[in-house]
C-alpha cells in the first residue's frame, strides 16, 4: 500500500484545533458570527457544550436579537430558527445592547449607532456598536483561549467594520491564545493588520467549522486508519 500521511499545514491545522477544543487553557470563549444561524446551529450547539463564554455576532446576533424580543427592522434574519435560538438564549452571553444601522448594505450608506430596542423598521443592523464591543472586550479580557469564527459586522463594506477591527484589536492586544477559523473573520484581521498578533490563523475554511463542530474530517479519518 502506498505511504499516506499529513503534511506540515494540515497537522498545525489539527494541533491548532485541538488546543482549543480537546484540553483548552480555561476560560474558553467562542466568537460566533457570520450571516446565517442555519449555518452555523450545529456549531453552537457543540460549543454551548464545551466553551465558558459565547459570543455572537453579524446576521446570527440579528435571530438571537428576534428570539429576545427585540424588533431588528429589515435586518437578514431567520425567523424559522426563533425557536431553535431561543433555546441557547440563557447560556448565550448577552446579547448586544447596541447597534449600528442603515437603509441598506452598501457602500457609503448614512450608519447611525441605536440602541438595540429602538432599530426602525425601514433599517437593517449591519454591526454593533461600541457600547457592545467594550462589553465583549471586558468579558474577553480574563479568557485564556479564544476561537473566533466569523465576523460580526458587515465589514467588507465601509462603514460597517468598525464593531470587527475593535474586537480583532481587542484580541490582538489581549493575553488570551486566539485562533482564527473561517474565511471572512481570516479576511478581517488580515485586512486590519492584525494577523501576525493572533495566536493561530486557520486556512482551513469550511473545514475548520467542522472541526469546531465535533466532526471527524475524512481525510483526516484516511489518514488515522492507515496509520
Amino acid at each position: 500500500a502506498a505511504l499516506a500521511c499529513a503534511g506540515p499545514l494540515l497537522q498545525a491545522e489539527l494541533d491548532a484545533f485541538a488546543k482549543v477544543m480537546d484540553n483548552p487553557a480555561r476560560p474558553l470563549a467562542a466568537i460566533i458570527g457570520g450571516s446565517k444561524v442555519s449555518t452555523k446551529l450545529a456549531l453552537l450547539e457543540n460549543l454551548l457544550e464545551k466553551v465558558d463564554m459565547l459570543i455572537v455576532g453579524g446576521g446570527i446576533a440579528n435571530t438571537f436579537l428576534a428570539a429576545a424580543g427585540y424588533s431588528v427592522g429589515a435586518s437578514l434574519c431567520e425567523p424559522d430558527l426563533i425557536p431553535a435560538a431561543h433555546k441557547s438564549l440563557s447560556r448565550l452571553l448577552p446579547l448586544p445592547v447596541d447597534v449600528v444601522t442603515a437603509a441598506e448594505l452598501a457602500p457609503g450608506q448614512q450608519a447611525v449607532t441605536r440602541a438595540v430596542d429602538a432599530v426602525p423598521q425601514d433599517q437593517m443592523i449591519l454591526d454593533v456598536g461600541p457600547q457592545t464591543v467594550a462589553m465583549y472586550a471586558d468579558m474577553l479580557r480574563t479568557a485564556a483561549t479564544v476561537v473566533w469564527n466569523g465576523p460580526v459586522g458587515a465589514f467588507e463594506t465601509e462603514p460597517f467594520g468598525e464593531g470587527t477591527q475593535s474586537l480583532a484589536r481587542h484580541l490582538a492586544e489581549g493575553k488570551a491564545f486566539v485562533v482564527v477559523g473561517g474565511g471572512d473573520s481570516v479576511a478581517a484581521v488580515e485586512k486590519y493588520g492584525l494577523a501576525d498578533k493572533m495566536g493561530y490563523i486557520s486556512t482551513g475554511g469550511g473545514a475548520s467549522l467542522e472541526l469546531l463542530e465535533g466532526k471527524i474530517l475524512p481525510s483526516v479519518a484516511a489518514l488515522a486508519s492507515r496509520a
